[in-house]
């Protein structure tokens, strides 16, 4: 039985609602609101996109909100301004005064140059929530804003507010958000914000403010939410902190605070992350204190001068991701407990630990243990995920010497008995010195033979080699270099940092960085973490944090040394750096709007249901364009020749025209050896000469970018994420699955892998056909018989050269073997051995429909009859009438396609 009381209650919301929709549909029905609006609109040079002029505001223009027929609401955030609007931007926000009822404002992320009008606090008194973060306002904080008194929401980070906090904030009684983060404000903390009782997110953090923190703090019972990082506060923690018992996140980083942890902290039962790191605090840690923050899931006391030992509770927390005590003097051995596996971070770096290491170092995923006197052997699990170095542990190096480790175990009255340091002796076993020094000597004379053996012959060689240097060589080495300043620094290079863009103050990229919070990072890189950010004078830009005690020195000063000999339009900008603090070094770049490849190529549209919009076919050869082109500099316009060694998805960057510029710059170095050394290489038949691997075993060789380059060219034909950026054996499978559809002869067949979402004509086809067919050229197994990429960029700018016949309108394949033309020396100079086809098993359910099997020839050997053998051969009507000699003797004169 339904009941009537269940049906009554649903009607009601019903009408509720029915009324709710009647509100906002309603007209806009003041006169004096709409001339406000248009006044608005021609002051902040709105645009008619986004408010109409003759439409209704309430009913058609965005981001106006209305309640029976008035004004309640404005939202412009991330409005783009007309040309006329964007030439004199201000903040001309007069007309505001006359919207009586507004109860929002909203205007973060719109440009509003200039100080807060000292009449917002007397005219906007409906006004509860006002945003005004990242708008570039400027100036002092009127004390007239304390007459807002029906605020509970004040925004305003990011922007360049100067002068003192004014007490009168003291008096929004409703106030339940307050940030100022990110500005130049100074003087101390006033002591009226703690009557605001139902503060819950207090944010004061990157400015410049002195003094102590407030000890009424601790009275905002409601807070959750406190930063006070980034400050000149001094004095110490005040214990009653301790008193805000439902706070979750706690931060007083970057500080001057002085003194130790107060034993009252134990209160904040709820606290989740703890950071009071980069302070001058001291002394021990209350041994009970951890005991009840259970909740803790991040403990940041990086940068202290705390000593003693860490608490045991500190490393049973259930919940803990996060612990960094780095740069103290804590000390003490790791307890010896065990623990599942958990992606948590532990860095306990430049302290004074000793001992062993313990199965406690399971739990975590990364492991930064340096800096410190652990010794004995490296157990399995640690070896994987931690940095180990200045320790006192065996068979490993940069530990630190024996004198060190036993004076410092002598200190606390232990014994170290360590051979495995670098600088120790091992007692050698006796009678057994003579026998070894003997086989020794006998060793070392039948290698120096050798040796010599080889140099001779190598040196011969380079003789031969030297007299042809200069000669064209289609088979990609041997190509001379164009002279330019490019290439990357010899070792000990002294680099003059001046000259290289501009020199960033810590603060600075700081304050643009928004204190380098996971809210601003991009990923972590293999050279450095990126975050983004917003420089004072609104450039956006990507900041590259690296750590040298994870990174080696020498990727940042390769990567410096490069950009300041070399500019291209197709390299991602430098716009400067910070190098003054020893562990951590940091690089700007400019900030590229549609990111890189393997973000861009599918983008979510704007509608509620977050789909996936594709790239269209003539960005991506746009894309492959402007990637060709900036490989081409570093390879031949570059001497020596500059290899980029990771071209992927990741690294080929997109500006806000999707204009290619090559990123991932830390693993650029200049060839290996001469343009020759390949070929010497293979006579002498060395390790590094193996031509079986893939992708190439040399990775400092051009035609290892231009292997890497073939997978990003797939990962545009079939929109297959990832590719680029796959290992060799996940990669080994999906080509053999998909370089069988890339024939010269068919092009129906590529129509099978190409990425479904592109809608492209029988014209835009043949464009996909032909970059399918340039990127298996590059994926040749053989290094040798790769093309250059000077070529490769002639191919991408003339694809239907590719696969048609040179001026003539009919679609015939292309069969010229002409030397003098791009497209012989792309294809036609290397004769194609059966070994390097790839076969698919006759009855292969990839065989083309209507391919007729050829039958197999005593000078050819078996071709299959799948794809890339002899059944794809007479599969085309324009082939039936040539003889099958002939097409055999074509197929080896075809393109270099890898297997």
């Amino acid at each position: 039985m339904v009941d009537r009381r269940s049906i009554t209650s649903f009607g009601f919301l019903l009408l509720l609602l029915f009324q709710s929709t009647l509100e906002q549909s309603e007209p806009l029905s003041s006169h004096t609101e709409r001339a406000a609006l248009l006044e608005l609109r021609s002051t902040l040079g709105l645009r008619s996109k986004d408010w109409p002029i003759k439409a209704d505001p309430c009913l058609l223009w965005n981001g106006v909100t209305c309640q029976n027929g008035r004004v309640t609401g404005l939202n412009i955030s991330g409005f783009r301004r007309t040309r006329v609007g964007r030439q004199n931007p201000q903040f001309s926000v007069n007309a505001l005064a006359n919207l009586t009822l507004l109860s929002s404002f909203n205007a973060s992320n719109f440009l509003l140059p200039g100080p807060i009008p000292d009449w917002f606090g007397f005219r906007m008194a409906a006004l509860q929530v006002l945003d005004l973060r990242s708008c570039s306002v400027s100036g002092a904080l009127p004390s007239s804003l304390g007459n807002l008194t029906n605020l509970t929401s004040l925004y305003l980070s990011n922007n360049k507010l100067t002068g003192q906090i004014p007490d009168s904030l003291g008096q929004q009684l409703r106030l339940s958000v307050l940030d100022l983060s990110k500005n130049l404000l100074t003087g101390s903390i006033p002591t009226s914000t703690t009557s605001l009782g139902n503060l819950s997110f207090l944010d004061i953090s990157s400015n410049s403010l002195s003094g102590s923190i407030p000890p009424g703090i601790g009275t905002l019972v409601k807070l959750l939410y406190l930063n006070l990082s980034s400050n000149n506060l001094l004095s110490s923690v005040p214990p009653q902190l301790g008193d805000l018992q439902n706070l979750v996140d706690l931060d007083l980083s970057f500080n001057n605070l002085s003194g130790s942890v107060p034993d009252d902290l134990k209160g904040l039962r709820n606290l989740q992350n703890m950071i009071i790191g980069n302070n001058l605090l001291g002394g021990s840690l209350p041994a009970d204190l951890f005991a009840t923050l259970t909740q803790l899931q991040s403990i940041v006391l990086r940068g202290n001068d705390f000593t003693g030992d860490l608490p045991d509770a500190v490393w049973s927390m259930p919940e803990l991701r996060l612990l960094d005590v780095s740069g103290n003097n804590f000390t003490g051995i790791l307890p010896n407990s065990s623990s599942n596996a958990t992606d948590a971070v532990l860095n306990i770096s430049r302290n004074m630990f000793y001992g062993g290491l313990t199965p406690l170092l399971r739990r975590f995923s990364f492991i930064d243990l340096s800096g410190n006197y652990f010794e004995g052997t490296v157990p399995t699990y640690a070896r994987g995920n931690a940095t180990l170095d200045s320790n006192c542990l065996q068979n490993l190096t940069n530990q630190r010497n024996l004198a060190e480790c036993s004076s410092f175990y002598a200190e606390k009255g232990l014994t170290f008995d360590n051979f495995g340091l670098p600088n120790s002796t091992q007692p050698p076993a006796a009678g057994n010195s003579g026998k070894s020094n003997r086989t020794k000597i006998i060793l070392a004379a039948v290698f120096g033979g050798l040796g010599l053996v080889l140099l001779v012959i190598l040196l011969v060689l380079l003789l031969v080699c030297t007299r042809r240097k200069g000669n064209t060589n289609h088979r990609g080495v041997g190509v001379g270099p164009v002279p330019s300043e490019g290439g990357a620094p010899p070792p000990g290079l002294v680099i003059d940092f001046s000259s290289i863009g501009d020199a960033f103050s810590y603060h600075q990229l700081l304050q643009a960085a928004g204190d380098f919070s996971d809210t601003n990072l991009i990923k972590h890189g293999h050279s450095g973490d990126l975050f983004r950010g917003v420089l004072e004078n609104g450039i956006p830009v990507v900041i590259k944090r690296i750590d040298l005690r994870t990174i080696k020195k020498e990727t940042y000063l390769s990567e410096l040394d490069f950009f300041g000999k070399t500019s291209h339009t197709r390299l991602v900008p430098f716009l400067g750096h910070y190098l003054e603090n020893e562990h951590e070094k940091f690089l700007v770049y400019k900030y590229m709007p549609n990111r890189d490849l393997s973000n861009s190529l599918y983008r979510k549209t704007d509608t509620e249901d977050d789909s996936l919009q594709s790239l269209d076919w003539i960005t991506r050869l746009k894309i492959a364009i402007g990637a060709a082109e900036g490989l081409c500099y570093l390879h031949h316009e570059c001497t020596p020749p500059v290899v980029h060694r990771d071209v992927q998805a990741s690294s080929i960057l997109l500006d806000d025209k999707f204009e290619v510029r090559l990123g991932s710059l830390s693993e650029v170095c200049a060839q290996e050896g001469d343009t020759h050394q390949s070929r010497i290489t293979r006579l002498l038949r060395l390790p590094q000469s193996s031509e079986q691997n893939p992708s190439g075993s040399l990775t400092a060789i051009c035609s290892y970018d231009v292997y890497c380059f073939g997978k990003v060219l797939l990962e545009l034909v079939t929109g297959k994420l990832g590719i680029s950026a796959s290992g060799d054996v996940q990669l080994k499978e999906w080509l053999e699955k998909t370089l069988p559809f890339i024939s010269i002869y068919d092009k129906e067949l590529v129509t099978k892998i190409v990425d479904p979402s592109l809608i492209i004509d029988e014209d835009l086809l043949e464009e996909v056909w032909a970059m399918a067919v340039v990127a298996k050229s590059c994926l040749n197994p053989k290094p040798s018989r790769r093309p250059l990429m000077r070529y490769i960029l002639k191919a991408l700018e003339n694809p239907l050269k590719v696969v048609r016949e040179e001026n003539s309108g009919s679609a015939r394949l292309r069969t010229t073997s002409s030397r003098g033309s791009w497209n012989a020396a792309l294809f036609g100079s290397w004769r194609q051995s059966s070994s390097d086809v790839t076969i698919i098993p006759a009855g292969s359910a990839y065989r083309a429909e209507g391919a007729s099997s050829l039958k197999q020839s005593g000078t050819t050997g078996s071709q299959g009859s799948g794809p890339n053998g002899g059944g794809e051969l007479s599969s085309s009507n324009r082939r039936t009438s040539e003889s099958k000699g002939r097409l055999i003797r074509r197929f080896h004169e075809i393109i270099a396609f890898g297997g």
